[in-house]
């Protein structure tokens, strides 16, 4: 029986209509990333008139960040799948008004601390923003809609550390101002993230009851947001990172289906199988490997690098140019990870040695900005520091995500992740935190060069005995072959 007269072929769902949460969503990214202040967060927090001492900024107050990511991250993870993101998101761009509020008027060291706990939750949640997405549009829209998140997010960030230095250096702004920009700019975001809808299910918790994929969906999500489909004729796109974010959703062919409920203890159940039979591989550990203890050392010298400079050229006495260093370096690191997604090599065979001469390079470009007290040198040392890790993450998480679906991606990752912040609160407990060592700045520095060369070493001894392996399988297979008449 023909249907209803004029009536369409029914196309339900999300894919319909992504263009309106896309679109806010890169409001809200873009928005959130304009902060202008925070290339200069050290120089505001030593001005005279806090009354905050180095030892204490950079002992009591910067560990406090770590500490609170790391102890809400797994939660977060939970609660983001849970509340199907929304909340989530609309509880971190919360986190940032809270945190830049007190940036204004807090006084004290415990309310800094506390502004710190708040600055942690914000990082914390930012999965909640990466994944939303996934959860309201089609599979085949991921690679489009996440280019886009991503790019709204780089895009903002520049833009702020640009505006930043730009205000400072020729307007001559005050910190105090730049800071007001960044609260203003962060309220937007969480007033565009109202409008934001409501997704119906998540990955986990609220998750339809699909028949299984005629072709399995394999997502790399980097920072420019590359989708990595396992189709022919894709091309494969890599991404980069400073901070890893998940996707937490996987669509069916249809939207009509019904949600289904899980239960918490069957999703840990389910995670801890597929954590064992994700890092039974002995690439994917070491990739995974890598992948936690370069974040690690990462975040300590990108959370600390303002502290290194402040010390090599203080910024009371004669202008600084951090905004313009950490929008350099941004730009910098996209091209060159867009340069290497065209670069062809067997890293399955030369991986390890590769990550071992630019982990090399990374302790050279941390010894030097620890060493060479020259803030240009500094700055130069920096932007090649960020460079090379966003080549490296790039090429670890392509290696990592080629082989995984949705689901394994977001627990690798995420896996992945925690074990870092796990090793930089012990670091930070070490080295950094006041109960700890509490050594300065500069000495920090060196144990940082020295992590990264220590790094190098063993990958390098695992490179080099899997290319011995290797040739070795390579001649025996040989020496059995039969012999040619």
């Amino acid at each position: 029986m023909a249907g209803p007269r004029g009536a369409r072929p029914a196309r339900s769902g999300p894919g319909c209509c992504w263009a309106l949460p896309t679109g806010l969503l890169c409001a809200y990214g873009f928005f959130c990333s304009v902060r202008p202040s925070e290339p200069f967060l050290t120089r505001y927090l030593l001005e005279p008139h806090r009354n905050l001492s180095e030892t204490q900024v950079f002992n009591e107050i910067y560990p406090v960040w770590t500490y609170s990511y790391l102890a809400l991250l797994f939660p977060v993870f939970l609660a983001t799948d849970y509340l199907r993101y929304k909340p989530v998101v609309l509880l971190q761009g919360l986190s940032l008004i809270v945190t830049w509020f007190l940036l204004l008027y807090a006084q004290g060291l415990r309310a800094f601390q506390l502004l710190e706990f708040f600055y942690g939750m914000g990082t914390a949640t930012d999965i909640a923003y990466y994944s939303y997405i996934y959860s309201v549009v089609d599979v085949n829209l991921y690679r489009k809609v996440t280019s886009y998140c991503r790019s709204a997010t780089l895009v903002g960030y520049t833009v702020g550390s640009v505006c930043g230095q730009l205000l400072m250096s020729l307007a001559e702004w005050s910190l105090f101002s730049l800071n007001v920009i960044s609260l203003t700019s962060i309220s937007i975001a969480f007033g565009t993230a109202w409008f934001l809808p409501m997704p119906r299910k998540s990955l986990f918790f609220h998750h339809a009851a699909t028949q299984p994929f005629s072709v399995e969906m394999k997502v790399m999500d980097c920072k420019n947001g590359a989708v990595v489909q396992d189709q022919p004729g894709v091309p494969r796109v890599p991404g980069w990172e400073d901070e890893v974010k998940m996707p937490l959703n996987r669509e069916g062919r249809s939207a009509e289906k019904k949600e289904q409920k899980v239960d918490a203890l069957k999703v840990l159940k389910d995670l801890w199988r597929d954590f064992l039979q994700c890092y039974s591989s002995r690439t994917m550990l070491c990739w995974s490997v890598w992948w936690a203890l370069s974040t690690c050392g990462y975040f300590q010298v990108i959370n600390y690098a303002q502290g290194l400079w402040e010390m090599v050229l203080s910024s009371h006495s004669t202008k600084i140019y951090n905004g313009g260093v950490e929008a350099a370096s941004t730009l910098l690191g996209a091209v060159a990870v867009f340069v290497v997604g065209h670069v062809k090599t067997s890293w399955a065979t030369w991986g390890e040695v590769a990550l071992s001469l630019f982990s090399f390079l990374i302790a050279a470009a941390v010894y030097i900005m620890d060493t060479v007290h020259n803030i240009w040198v500094c700055y130069a040392s920096y932007v090649v520091f960020r460079i090379i890790y966003m080549l490296l993450i790039t090429i670890a998480t392509f290696q990592i995500a080629t082989n995984l679906s949705v689901e394994r991606y977001a627990l690798v990752f995420g896996v992945n992740t925690f074990i870092a912040l796990a090793l930089q609160t012990l670091l930070t407990l070490i080295v950094v935190d006041a109960s700890g060592l509490g050594l300065d700045i500069f000495t920090q520095f060196m144990i940082y060069a020295s992590y990264f060369a220590a790094i190098s070493l063993v990958f390098l001894g695992s490179g080099l005995y899997s290319i011995v392996r290797a040739h070795r399988r390579q001649e025996q297979v040989r020496n059995r072959s039969p012999e040619s008449c």
